[in-house]
């Protein structure tokens, strides 16, 4: 794959990205690099290698999600500063 003025120029569009020139000619040797990096890794003999599906042996134990030690809302709002019925009440944080 060869890195081109008009390859940085269709991932700059694909980013939504407005890059200068120095910015371009940056991430055109840094692409160039990960080519670079990516190629060697091609030379690796991994003829006899099995492919890795998970990375340990563990098995993800669940539990079952079950509601314990549920508050009333009596209990839940007993030392609110600001309530009503149901809810709690807090200051507006945002303004429309």
């Amino acid at each position: 794959m060869q890195i081109d003025e008009k390859l940085i120029s269709r991932l700059e569009n694909l980013a939504r990205l407005k890059l200068s020139s120095e910015e371009r000619h940056k991430i055109s040797g840094d692409l160039n690099e990960i080519l670079k990096m990516v190629g060697k890794l091609e030379e690796l003999d991994t003829e006899d290698v099995e492919p890795l599906v998970y990375i340990n042996e563990e098995v993800n134990s669940l539990r079952i999600d079950e509601v314990k030690h549920q508050l009333s809302n009596e209990k839940a709002l007993k030392n609110a500063p600001d309530k009503d019925d149901q809810h709690f009440k807090v200051p507006k944080v945002i303004n429309l």
